[in-house]
């Protein structure tokens, strides 16, 4: 396979087991899935069918009990801690439900402490900082605090965080689970603009509504894949309910 042609993320066999009191919990079962470069997947399921375990692993913030993952090409199987946390620092862009702001850092601070990890530049962190905050709509409350920010711009900040550094993938756990429906639809589309841009997406949502903005759907059932479903006309479908495109 060349590569043009390999997948960003390709799963073989992925299994995930959890041992709790000699009960054995088996959270993933033989998980076959690839994900291509500027492709946008949704993962649904109902609630407890191992969609947020699914993308801890494709996170790096855990590992399979069996199985092989390979990301850009790469195995992870037998990488260091410290090159786990290099990848997940360069190579991932998370998007939390809970948000995952520091309360007690402004706006800016927030999106450029990631940056600040890498010991990439001041100028070059100002730069993907204000270019990240521009794209969400949130530059006109870089000196703001979380807690002075609504639930939906506080998402946006964290999409922002999420796409300053540049990752090869970026991975959304529930990102309107905390929202109303309107700072929900409205995060969509800012998922959606990034995905025009060239962005690579995996979102998890047990919400059908989201699930259909993306490309291609995976669904989950107590921790195997049931169903993969592609979906070419959900733009016009959206339309036609009366849905304006951005």
């Amino acid at each position: 396979m060349s590569t043009a042609d390999q997948p960003l993320i390709r799963l073989d066999g992925v299994t995930k087991v959890f041992y709790t009191d000699e009960v054995e919990t088996h959270a993933l079962s033989g998980i076959h899935m690839e994900i291509k470069k500027g492709e946008y997947v949704s993962i649904a399921g109902p609630s407890g069918c191992g969609k947020s375990t699914l993308l801890s692993i494709l996170g790096l913030l855990d590992s399979p009990s069996d199985g092989n993952y390979w990301l850009d090409g790469k195995p992870v199987a037998d990488l260091r801690l410290s090159e786990r946390a290099r990848i997940r620092n360069r190579e991932v862009g998370f998007i939390f439900q809970s948000f995952n702001l520091i309360g007690d850092l402004s706006v800016y601070e927030n999106v450029e402490l990631p940056l600040t990890y890498r010991g990439m530049k001041s100028a070059e962190r100002k730069k993907r900082v204000h270019e990240a905050l521009e794209k969400v709509g949130m530059a006109h409350r870089a000196k703001h605090l979380p807690s002075q920010l609504s639930g939906g711009q506080q998402q946006r900040v964290a999409v922002a965080r999420a796409v300053a550094g540049e990752p090869l993938i970026l991975l959304a756990d529930e990102p309107t689970g905390n929202l109303d429906s309107t700072n929900g639809e409205a995060v969509m589309d800012l998922m959606r603009d990034l995905h025009a841009q060239g962005a690579t997406i995996c979102m998890v949502t047990h919400d059908p509504r989201y699930a259909r903005h993306a490309d291609r759907q995976i669904h989950l059932f107590d921790g195997r894949v049931v169903e993969e479903e592609d979906m070419p006309k959900a733009e016009e479908e959206l339309k036609e309910s009366g849905f304006e495109m951005g």
